[in-house]
């Protein structure tokens, strides 16, 4: 048994990693902002210790005693000032590794994205041997490629990074909540008929990938991790969405115009510097309207990943009530 310590405990990922990893026999140690997110942790069966990102003497002292770091938080918004993405992602996960180490905890699992590989092209079934660029588009993606960089650089400890690509699964209160907001709206459409592949991967299925990481992955590794098979977004978007008793129109845009439209929007709100949320941004016309699919094979060599959920069980529980 370890003791691992998890930041991003309150979050959509956290809110599974706190309890599949105690389910595994692990004792968990969760970083709470306030009480109210202690509260949260320790129902979820973990210990709570009060602390934020910013402060590296708190972190520390709830490290003590800690064999691994799971490294979860972050800021995942759509749009917002390139400051606070930075100070959340790149910031955030400096002040980890340090009180990390200082703590003496051996082992690191930083939770990445495929974003950070985000350069405008088609990802087609990639590996980790794909060379991050040296800026990815958009704050989000930039920021997360930044703070892999950061984390991979990091001397004096045993760093482990994964990828999950598309994290969906029941208890999502982000994506597909917008999603079913978007079609209810009537605001909703594909790109280019929502014919692009994609690789996706449900949070049960991710925590899996973090717990075998920390138990297994090659200091310094790299891993993708996904539910196996591809999809077309069109037919998993419409799946998703059919569990919430919505289903989307028709109406299709063409790539290049969606990119077009995305691009002019964003200068328009940078240029005013407005605060609300751009109707439509780059990065998701990117990750959504083109091909986005990556390889999970490393980590089903090497750490004995399996992807235990598959996607018809995580849309049959989105699809259950209970």
């Amino acid at each position: 048994m370890s003791t691992i310590f998890v930041t991003g405990g309150s979050g959509f990922l956290g809110r599974h990693l706190l309890p599949f990893l105690t389910s595994h026999g692990e004792k968990v140690r969760a970083l709470a902002r306030s009480e109210k997110s202690a509260e949260s942790v320790r129902a979820l069966g973990a210990e709570a210790a009060l602390g934020d990102l910013n402060d590296v003497g708190k972190l520390t002292e709830g490290m003590r005693g800690c064999d691994v770091v799971a490294h979860a938080a972050a800021s995942t918004a759509e749009w917002g000032p390139y400051a606070e993405f930075y100070e959340a992602n790149v910031t955030g996960t400096q002040n980890v590794l340090a009180a990390a180490k200082a703590a003496g905890v051996k082992r690191f699992v930083h939770v990445s994205t495929e974003a950070v590989l985000l350069d405008g092209s088609k990802l087609i079934q990639v590996d980790e041997t794909r060379p991050l660029p040296a800026k990815a588009i958009g704050p989000y993606a930039q920021t997360k490629n930044l703070a892999e960089k950061e984390a991979l650089a990091a001397t004096g400890i045993e760093v482990v990074v994964v990828r999950p690509r598309f994290i969906w699964g029941k208890g999502d209160t982000t994506l597909l909540p917008k999603l079913v907001e978007m079609v209810k709206r009537g605001q909703f459409a594909w790109i280019s008929q929502g014919a692009a592949l994609t690789s996706t991967c449900h949070v049960d299925n991710v925590c899996e990938g973090i717990w075998l990481a920390a138990a297994k992955g090659q200091p310094g590794g790299v891993y993708f991790l996904t539910d196996g098979s591809n999809v077309t977004v069109k037919e998993f978007l419409t799946a998703l969405l059919k569990t919430q008793g919505v289903a989307p129109s028709g109406k299709s845009v063409p790539f290049s115009l969606a990119l077009f439209f995305a691009t002019a929007i964003e200068a328009v709100w940078r240029l005013f510097g407005l605060k609300s949320h751009p109707p439509l941004q780059r990065t998701s016309v990117i990750l959504i309207g083109q091909e986005v699919t990556v390889s999970d094979a490393r980590a089903r060599r090497e750490l004995g990943y399996t992807a235990q959920v598959t996607r018809e069980q995580g849309l049959a529980a989105l699809a259950s009530r209970n």
